[in-house]
């Protein structure tokens, strides 16, 4: 390979900060890792480049010597001789990753100065589904970790707490990036999206939900099953319930993400109208309207009495 800029190879400033060629970095590893382009010679050799660019610009010392005018190596009369370095000749074949192999294969700079350094976090976002978040659970997926100076890609299962919600982060301690020289990887951090269920919704710790019922049953009551996050439960609707009117099943919601307690379930009723067709239903109802004389737009004045 010839002899590229390895400030270009990463899309980087050439005054970047090492955090900055870190960062870069480790967004090119990802997209052009050749597990996620499985059969991609082009992604595998541009995945190459950045290995090497990043092998140099990583590392203070190479980048300093590589940050100096492209004439500083000929004949190898230049190179810092005090510190072990040998005579290089650049004649344009060579790669830049071959002279920092020879200088560093050879010489000793910065050894034994390196100090460990702690491994970057990584955050990653996890969907679940809403029962799920409320139960909890343990869901496989996969992180792509830095390594070194190479991008694996690593699946395993996490364990999700119960009570977690959107926007709940999830730490999992020692499954960030590698750390370099010896020291401790960074931390893992997953970012939960709960997913909409179609009865279910949440507020808070509570659960909320929306049953019908029959018109009789808000009429005279009754003892309903109502399907909770745990299972069914009973429900007492008491007589003359009125439509959109809200019971609560005390202890039914969602736990606390740390435990300890434990939200309700709101439960909205509907009263559903039948459909009637029949002359007998038809004569009863207006037998009921006779009995029971109401007029619910009293108050608001519609028949101009207000």
């Amino acid at each position: 390979m010839m002899a590229q800029d390895y400030y270009e190879v990463l899309g980087a400033r050439r005054n970047a900060s090492q955090p900055e060629i870190k960062k870069i970095y480790r967004r090119l590893a990802r997209k052009y890792h050749p597990d996620v382009n499985p059969g991609d010679p082009s992604a595998e050799e541009r995945f190459k480049q950045i290995q090497e660019a990043y092998k140099v610009l990583s590392d203070p010392e190479k980048r300093k010597i590589y940050d100096r005018p492209p004439g500083f190596y000929r004949d190898g009369q230049q190179a810092a001789a005090g510190n072990g370095f040998h005579g290089i000749r650049f004649d344009g074949r060579s790669t830049f990753g071959d002279i920092f192999s020879d200088l560093f294969g050879r010489g000793n700079v910065g050894a034994g100065s390196a100090r460990p350094t702690r491994g970057q976090d990584l955050e990653y976002s996890v969907e679940i589904p809403f029962l799920d978040a409320i139960r909890g659970t343990q869901t496989r997926i996969r992180v792509s970790r830095q390594d070194g100076l190479t991008q694996k890609v690593e699946s395993f299962r996490v364990k999700i707490p119960a009570g977690v919600k959107t926007g709940s982060r999830i730490r999992v301690p020692g499954k960030g990036d590698a750390a370099e020289f010896g020291g401790t990887p960074g931390d893992l951090f997953l970012v939960v999206r709960v997913q909409r269920h179609p009865f279910f919704s949440r507020r808070s710790n509570n659960v909320l939900c929306k049953v019908p019922i029959t018109i009789d049953e808000a009429v005279l009551g009754a003892e309903i099953e109502v399907p909770t996050v745990e299972g069914k439960a009973r429900l007492k609707i008491p007589s003359g319930t009125q439509n959109g009117q809200k019971f609560r099943l005390r202890g039914r919601g969602a736990p606390t993400a740390k435990g300890g307690g434990r939200g309700d379930q709101l439960v909205e009723v509907q009263v559903v109208l039948p459909t009637v067709k029949d002359e007998r239903s038809k004569e009863i109802l207006r037998e009921f309207a006779q009995l029971n004389p109401q007029n619910p737009r009293e108050k608001i004045g519609v028949d101009g009495s207000g």
